[in-house]
């Protein structure tokens, strides 16, 4: 039973205008960044007024850092969703092409990683900083687990891995790929994921 239907029309329909109100932060972020984004570019992408918009969220901090914890959500239950029968190199494989394409879907801005305002309005957010503790915490047991599988590199500090593998979420190499280059999205994953795992040197035959 999915938690939609245990509201009432009215308690469901406040659900639905929020997610909507976080989709358009996110896009209107991907866009112009969080320095450049006003309440009122939000307000009107949807076509409700300001003060309803404050019925929902008190700021553009506010805002900001529930759409930062629901990607981070959407991670954790991509991650959760994945068979046990994978193994911890196919997981972080899996989870950073489903990272790539929500990215390549404009869907997913990196503020952190471009922002030292916005990385310090995060880290002032509890709840967003409890689940990027959790999620870095299943992402370290993955690589060590990898290392000692033997699917990486097991002489590399697991931390360069780990951070590594986070840069390539946020690589502007992708943004480039995707406005100048003819590859489509389903290319410029495959590539992106060859680059991590496998680096840039040739690989043998049936690697």
């Amino acid at each position: 039973m999915s938690i939609f239907s245990k509201l009432n029309f009215k308690d469901q329909a406040f659900r639905l205008r929020e997610d909507a109100i976080l989709d358009a932060t996110t896009t209107i972020l991907a866009g112009k960044g969080f320095d450049l984004m006003t309440m009122d570019d939000v307000a009107n992408q949807i076509g409700i007024s300001k003060p309803s918009l404050y019925k929902h969220f008190k700021s553009k901090e506010d805002l900001v850092g529930a759409a930062m914890i629901r990607l981070i959500d959407g991670a954790s239950a991509q991650l959760d969703s994945f068979p046990e029968t994978y193994s911890a190199k196919e997981k972080l494989s899996a989870l950073l092409e489903w990272a790539l394409r929500v990215r390549l879907g404009g869907g997913l801005p990196f503020l952190p990683s471009t922002s030292n305002a916005v990385r310090e309005m995060l880290m002032r957010n509890l709840k967003y900083v409890g689940r990027v503790i959790k999620l870095n915490g299943q992402l370290e047991k993955l690589v060590i687990k990898a290392q000692k599988d033997g699917d990486l590199d097991p002489q590399l500090h697991s931390d360069v891995i780990l951070f590594s593998y986070y840069a390539r979420s946020c690589d502007p190499a992708v943004d480039y790929l995707q406005k100048f280059s003819k590859m489509d999205a389903d290319t410029i994953v495959e590539n992106m994921l060859r680059v991590c795992f496998q680096g840039l040197e040739k690989t043998a035959a049936g690697d």
